[in-house]
């Protein structure tokens, strides 16, 4: 199956964290490439430690993407992506795992990093017993068209209206 998980609420890495959590309790292994987020650490990186070897979290991504102090050529981010979406390919392939979730792939597409030809080319090639899941804002019109699966995670109130920052364990 392919599952796509979209929208400018929060929660679609939790919700994909939580198919992951579903998964692994049915005995399957799960690997999630993680692709803007950058090398900072965040409660998931943690808590997959937990769920270790039958999930695991790689992160590809250098960071926010020309936002909150960003400094990098635009094309290190993009960069990143491609070798991302590389080793993911690879992983896919490999037949270690069950469910492979490309976190925040579509914004990578969206910031013009990937394209939608690119990350289509891998979608195809996933093999039967392998499902996709991918995550992020502005999912493109190609994505929804593939998925079986397609939640929007809506953004109706939040603290960072107010001007309040994030929280640890909350939003990282």
């Amino acid at each position: 199956m392919i599952l796509l998980i979209t929208g400018n609420g929060k929660g679609k890495t939790t919700s994909a964290i939580g198919q992951a959590v579903r998964a692994v309790g049915d005995g399957r292994r799960v690997l999630m490439v993680q692709f803007i987020k950058g090398p900072w650490r965040s409660g998931e990186d943690d808590a997959q430690m937990l769920l270790r070897p039958q999930f695991k979290i790689v992160k590809t991504g250098l960071g926010f993407v020309g936002i909150l102090g960003d400094t990098l050529p635009r094309e290190e981010h993009a960069r990143a992506a491609h070798e991302g979406l590389a080793f993911a390919y690879g992983e896919i392939m490999s037949g270690g795992w069950d469910m492979v979730i490309l976190d925040e792939v579509n914004n990578a597409v969206h910031l013009g990093l990937l394209s939608v030809a690119d990350v289509m080319e891998v979608i195809r090639a996933v093999p039967e017993g392998v499902d996709l899941l991918l995550t992020g804002r502005d999912a493109p019109e190609a994505f929804i068209e593939v998925a079986d699966i397609v939640s929007e995670v809506v953004e109706v109130k939040h603290p960072y209206q107010q001007g309040q920052e994030g929280r640890e364990g909350m939003e990282w």
